[in-house]
């Protein structure tokens, strides 16, 4: 694909901000070993960070303070259409790539405060992966075991009260 991925500067300022104070022993070689990429279209992730060495060389130079060495980000071409997607995966693999590697804690503080996830509604790369994971599950309609209303399924997660009774959902009529 013609023309790499770019990170908007505000992004990266952001971030930067965000970590202030923060351990990311590979922030100050972010701009000398970063290159960033398209992944395939039909790659099922929407972003990776791959580091050139295995984890435990990765490990070892951020416990001694040394270069990271080339760091690769893949985006999803997908992503080019739904920009707050694109800048919320930007973000999530920029913290990966400056030494933040595990998920959970200030990881998903930094990213939800820079680069928030958009709303479903708000994201057409969301809702087409909701249709896809829709489409693929067993049961396409739900039916209400207490007074028997069927209704189409709309949503990954069971349902927790049928929309006519309003009785607490059960499929088998108990």
């Amino acid at each position: 694909m013609i023309g790499g991925p770019e990170i908007p500067e505000k992004l990266l300022t952001d971030i930067r901000g965000a970590l202030e104070g923060m351990d990311a022993p590979f922030l100050r070689h972010i701009e000398k070993e970063l290159e960033l990429v398209w992944l395939e279209e039909e790659d099922s992730r929407l972003g990776m960070t791959r580091f050139e060495c295995d984890h435990n060389e990765i490990y070892r130079r951020k416990r001694l303070s040394l270069p990271p060495g080339k760091i690769t980000i893949g985006i999803n071409p997908k992503l080019k259409n739904d920009e707050a997607m694109l800048l919320h995966t930007l973000a999530h693999e920029i913290l990966h790539a400056v030494g933040l590697l595990d998920h959970g804690g200030s990881h998903s503080e930094i990213v939800s405060s820079v680069a928030p996830a958009p709303k479903l509604n708000e994201s057409p790369v969301l809702r087409s992966m909701r249709e896809e994971v829709l489409s693929s599950l067993p049961e396409r309609q739900w039916i209400c075991g207490n007074c028997g209303h069927s209704w189409e399924r709309r949503r990954v997660t069971r349902p927790v009260r049928c929309p006519k009774c309003a009785r607490p959902f059960s499929r088998s009529g108990k």
